[in-house]
């Protein structure tokens, strides 16, 4: 099993930068991602990494402002984000699996799974 947990989540105004940290533990993660809920579409991916080799996948729509990165002597993942708008407020997770992800912002590819960090940008 892997135990995530997920935190940096604030209430910042538009244009701002924050950094969401996810620190995982137990078995070791073939890869992590973070999503965040679209209503009536479940959850989308927004960014995945290996740990192992570092590899990243984005969403297209995103990638630019957000940057996904990690620190494996901490067991963690960061998303860092810029020039937030007000439609990226949302409950942000952090996602990990230990197996063959084929789909790396994929929500179904994920079995572990953090509470979430909240994310509000005010305009």
């Amino acid at each position: 099993q892997i135990q995530v947990a997920e935190s940096g989540g604030d209430s910042v105004q538009a244009g701002a930068s924050l950094t969401l940290t996810c620190v995982y533990s137990g078995d070791t993660p073939i890869c992590l991602a973070w999503f965040r809920p679209v209503p009536g579409k479940g959850r989308e991916g927004i960014a995945a990494i290996f740990p192992a080799s570092g590899s990243t996948h984005y969403r297209t729509s995103l990638e630019g402002r957000f940057t996904i990165s990690r620190e494996n002597a901490k067991n963690s993942v960061y998303l860092q984000m810029t020039s937030l708008k007000p439609e990226d407020t949302a409950t942000y997770y952090c996602a990990a699996d230990r197996y063959s992800v084929h789909a790396p912002l994929a929500e179904d590819e994920y079995t572990y799974w953090g509470q979430g960090t909240q994310v509000a940008v005010s305009s």
